[in-house]
């Protein structure tokens, strides 16, 4: 299995009345909260990749995954040497592509491995324990297009 030379950012919501909750994940590898993130496999697009990881992550179907405007580039020198061989000398970054689904109320989640533990949370809380800035970005502009 090849990694595609791109990412993916999945934000899990879930909306009853006027009330959003979103869900965060906390990484095993690194104890900082963000959402399902990861890597394109093979010939895979960003959506294919978006549902896979939302499966594999928090063994969940995605519902209706709709993409988002916000992304970011990564150096790709921040993943394995593989994947930068495979990617070619010219690829200097890749994109990270940002998608959110809604969830049912009663979704339930099964984290991955990868994952500590995860937490529905609301905009405010969200947005002070994520750690990376796209991550924020995202969360943003999908409380403005949910509202």
């Amino acid at each position: 299995m090849a990694r595609a030379a791109f990412n993916v950012l999945v934000l899990l919501y879930k909306k009853e009345m006027d009330e959003i909750e979103y869900c965060i994940f906390k990484r095993a590898d690194m104890e900082i909260w963000q959402f399902i993130a990861g890597g394109g496999e093979d010939k895979e697009t960003p959506i294919e990749a978006a549902a896979r990881e939302t499966l594999e992550e928090a063994n969940i179907e995605a519902g209706k995954l709709f993409p988002l405007t916000s992304m970011c580039f990564v150096p790709a020198n921040q993943f394995s040497e593989a994947a930068q061989v495979s990617w070619g000398s010219e690829t200097s970054e890749i994109p990270v592509y940002c998608f959110a689904s809604k969830v049912d109320k009663e979704c339930e989640i099964l984290i991955s491995e990868e994952h500590l533990e995860y937490k529905w949370c609301s905009y405010e809380e969200a947005q002070d324990l994520l750690y990376f800035d796209l991550d924020k970005t995202a969360l943003y502009e999908l409380k403005e297009k949910v509202i």
